[in-house]
C-alpha cells in the first residue's frame, strides 16, 4: 500500500462497537478440558485461574502440555496460595525454554530471578503498559511471576490481550501496517543514568532493533499487534510526524478495558503469561508501603 505524501494522522476511537468475542488461541473453552487441573476462565479475552495444581512439586511431561494448552487458550494463568522457592519457580518455568538474565534489574537469589522490591525509599515504575524486554533479539516467550510481599488492597497487576486488539483493528489499519516494522529500543529507559562507558558496552550487547508491527504467534499462528508504549521509539520508514501519530494510536489499543483482566494480589500467588500475545501494567499506587515480586523470564523466538 502507497504512503501518501500527506501526512496522514490518526484518531483512537473505542472499537467497542465491534468487540466481540470470538475464539481464543486454541479453540472455545468448552473444548478444552484439563484431566490434571481445573481452570476458571477470567475474561472474554483472556486469564484464567487454575487450581488443583502445586508448583512445588515435579511436572511430568503430559501435565506441561495440558499447562502449555491453557497457556495458549488463556495467555495469563494464575495459581493461588504456591509455597514456592526460588528453585521452585524456575524449575516449573525451565520447562518452557531457556533463562533470561535480565541486564539492568536487581536479582533475586539466582541470575534467573529478577527482583522487584519496592518501598518508601523505591516507588514501583513499572506503571506503563508493556511487553517485558521487546528489546531482545529474542524476546521472552513468557515470565512467571511470583509474589512475596503484597501491600494491603493495592498494587494490582493488568494484562491486555493483544491478539484481540489486533483482531479489532479497522481493516485500513490492518493493510497499512502489514509488513511494516518498529524500533524497539531501551536506552531511553534503561540507559538514562548510565555512564558513557557502560552505555557503550551495553549498546553493543542490546543494540537497536527492528520486529515487526503484527507478529504471528509461533505456536498459535494468531496475529499479534506488538508495539508497546515502553520500548518502541518510531515505527520504520515513515516521517516523524506519521510515526508519532501512528505509534500513539496503536499504543493506545492496549488502554481499551474489554480486551484486560484486572490482578488483586495475594501473597504467595504466581502468574504465567505468555508475553509474546500480552502486555501488562503494574499499578503502582502502594507507595510507601512494600511490594515484593519475583520474575523469572524465558526466552523466546525471534518475532516474525
Amino acid at each position: 500500500m502507497s504512503i501518501s505524501t500527506k501526512p496522514r494522522t490518526f484518531e483512537f476511537v473505542t472499537p467497542a462497537a465491534r468487540l466481540h468475542v470470538g475464539p481464543r488461541a486454541v479453540g472455545s473453552s468448552a473444548r478444552f478440558q484439563p484431566a490434571r487441573f481445573a481452570v476458571e476462565p477470567l475474561g472474554p479475552c483472556l486469564g484464567a485461574i487454575v487450581s488443583e495444581l502445586d508448583l512445588s512439586q515435579p511436572c511430568d511431561p503430559s501435565l506441561i502440555r495440558e499447562i502449555d494448552h491453557a497457556l495458549l487458550e488463556y495467555k495469563v494463568l494464575f495459581f493461588r496460595n504456591q509455597r514456592i522457592t526460588a528453585d521452585h519457580q524456575r524449575s516449573f518455568a525451565g520447562h518452557w525454554g531457556e533463562f533470561e538474565v535480565h541486564p539492568f534489574l536487581p536479582k533475586g537469589g539466582n541470575a534467573a530471578v529478577t527482583r522487584f522490591e519496592k518501598s518508601d525509599k523505591v516507588a514501583g515504575t513499572e506503571n506503563v503498559w508493556h511487553s517485558d524486554v521487546s528489546f531482545y533479539e529474542r524476546p521472552l516467550l513468557g515470565s512467571v511471576l511470583h509474589a512475596i510481599d503484597i501491600p494491603e488492597g493495592a498494587g494490582d497487576t493488568l494484562w491486555t490481550d493483544m491478539a484481540t486488539a489486533y483482531d479489532l483493528l479497522p481493516d485500513d489499519v490492518k493493510e497499512l501496517i502489514g509488513g511494516r516494522t518498529a524500533t524497539h529500543d531501551w536506552a531511553h529507559n534503561y540507559g538514562v543514568s548510565m555512564g558513557q562507558t557502560r552505555f557503550a558496552a551495553e549498546r553493543d550487547r542490546y543494540p537497536i532493533r527492528h520486529h515487526p508491527i503484527v507478529r504471528t504467534h509461533p505456536q498459535t499462528g494468531r496475529p499479534i499487534l506488538y508495539v508497546n508504549e515502553l520500548f518502541v521509539t518510531e515505527i520504520d520508514g515513515m516521517s516523524a510526524l506519521e510515526s508519532a501519530s501512528l505509534l500513539t494510536y496503536l499504543i493506545a489499543q492496549a488502554r481499551v478495558p474489554e480486551y484486560q483482566i484486572r490482578w488483586r494480589w495475594k501473597t504467595g500467588d504466581v502468574a504465567f503469561w505468555d508475553n509474546r500475545a500480552t502486555q501488562h501494567y503494574a499499578c503502582s499506587d502502594y507507595w510507601p508501603q512494600r511490594r515484593v515480586m519475583e520474575r523469572v523470564g524465558i526466552i523466546g523466538d525471534v518475532p516474525s
